[in-house]
């Protein structure tokens, strides 16, 4: 109830540029957001995978059903000839939704990349790419703009020993890196192999990549409000200045 029962959807701002990171079912309060502004939206979303909980939130995005918004989708995790274009359009027709090509008002774009690739999404900021670890692929991003970076890695599993030594590379000196912290230690022992990850692993990862500010998310459903403080006070400890994230957060450069 305090930290929010969403799934994923980050909106990250540079300069004009509006990046949005997933768009589970958070998408929907974004799009009314945007929607309220009463100004166009001219949006680039990136998506790590098309597993549903991350692009549950698309058929309720508001600014698909208008004529004066632009959305340019991202994916780098799908294999041709499919791609994210394909992935998507059938998670928004028929049986699993209405047809909503036929409502859908924006222009959009679709670009699949491979992960490695530097994108420039509306030709703004970079973004950097990697593969991470997890059932079906997913893809890692993390964004340059202005001095600042922030690193984006959900629905990843650490190696059985040690540490993902790519993300820490792809990590390094972030100001932010915001990452799967889905299990406690105790939990993950019986869940080896589903793709994601512990508070206590990404705070070794934010520690050996010289991060800032290390942001868990994509919190286990079955945490309540209790448990959520719990990790927050422990992850507190362990590393000072660590967040949860939690519905509405907004972090400004250099906090």
């Amino acid at each position: 109830m305090r930290y929010g029962g969403n799934t994923l959807c980050v909106e990250v701002r540079c300069g004009s540029h509006l990046l949005i990171l997933d768009a589970g079912s958070g998408a929907r309060a974004l799009g009314a957001a945007l929607a309220a502004s009463g100004e166009p939206v001219d949006a680039d979303i990136l998506l790590s995978h098309t597993h549903l909980d991350h692009i549950i939130g698309l058929p309720f995005f508001r600014p698909l059903f208008s004529r004066r918004a632009t959305i340019r989708f991202w994916g780098g995790h799908l294999t041709p000839p499919d791609g994210i274009q394909q992935a998507l359009r059938r998670s928004w027709a028929a049986p699993l939704m209405p047809d909503l090509d036929q409502v859908f008002r924006a222009r959009t774009e679709f670009h699949d990349f491979t992960p490695g690739e530097t994108l420039r999404p509306g030709g703004g900021p970079r973004v950097a790419t990697m593969a991470l670890n997890h059932p079906g692929n997913v893809t890692g991003f993390r964004i340059e703009w202005n001095g600042h970076s922030v690193c984006y890695a959900t629905d990843t599993e650490h190696p059985r020993e040690g540490l993902d030594q790519d993300l820490v590379r792809f990590a390094r000196g972030a100001d932010i890196l915001i990452y799967d912290a889905t299990y406690t230690r105790e939990e993950y022992a019986t869940r080896v192999g589903w793709g994601h990850s512990t508070w206590d692993v990404g705070a070794d990862v934010a520690d050996a990549a010289s991060v800032g500010r290390l942001v868990l998310f994509h919190h286990d459903p079955d945490h309540d409000d209790a448990m959520m403080d719990d990790i927050a006070r422990a992850a507190a400890d362990r590393r000072p200045g660590t967040l949860v994230s939690r519905e509405g957060m907004i972090l400004e450069p250099g906090q």
